[in-house]
């Protein structure tokens, strides 16, 4: 029988230190696979993963037992992610307003970081045509709406779960799964309309709806 992440996490509260690696093996994939669909770039979401897991230990006093520990970290994971990108994009833009001044005949493109499909295991039944899409049309979603689409789509989790993760309401939460869909399906729509091949599609068991 598996041993719970609440009773691991009493075991590293009670000074057992080594136990936190069966909390890492446990849910280090799951936090990658989210961290990498906010990012795109997989040695960013490597570092933010090792960020979320060192966080998560320095603050575990402050875990409530019988909360749920993977929502817990969720949270973390989100809210360092979100705050890296919101450092890059001032980055970006301090960037562009120094080539600006320098260059004036500069214009600025409007690019889209795509991010790429999700090393490892991969749970899209879909052909590689396909795969390119869809990560094109999630480069096309906000931060949040990619976490939420994730979680609920990838990685199966509840509606409650997403709120908490993103600390939003869970009508909140909800929309943001649906603008997501929405978002997807209108880009996707060519490849879905009746007669094509990838019509019946699923997305980690799910379909896109």
């Amino acid at each position: 029988m598996e041993v719970t992440d609440a009773a691991v996490v009493a075991q590293v509260l009670a000074g057992d230190r080594d136990a936190f690696r069966v909390l890492v093996e446990r849910h280090s994939r799951s936090i990658f696979r989210v961290v990498y669909r906010m990012t795109g770039n997989q040695q960013d979401s490597e570092e933010l993963v090792q960020e979320t897991f060192l966080r998560a230990y320095k603050s575990l006093e402050r875990f409530e037992l019988r909360a749920n520990f993977s929502t817990w970290l969720y949270r973390i994971a989100v809210n360092r992610t979100l705050d890296f990108l919101n450092a890059r994009k001032t980055q970006m833009q301090t960037k562009d307003m120094y080539q600006i001044a320098d260059n004036p005949d500069h214009e600025e493109g409007n690019q889209v970081q795509v991010p790429a499909d999700s090393p490892g295991p991969d749970r899209l039944l879909l052909s590689a045509e396909m795969k390119r899409k869809i990560a094109g049309a999630l480069g096309l979603l906000t931060p949040a709406e990619r976490v939420a689409f994730t979680m609920r789509h990838m990685e199966g989790r509840s509606i409650e779960e997403i709120s908490q993760a993103l600390d939003l309401k869970v009508s909140a939460a909800k929309n943001s799964v649906f603008r997501a869909v929405q978002k997807l399906r209108h880009q996707l729509e060519p490849y879905t309309s009746p007669g094509s091949p990838s019509r019946h599609a699923r997305w980690g068991g799910s379909a896109v709806k």
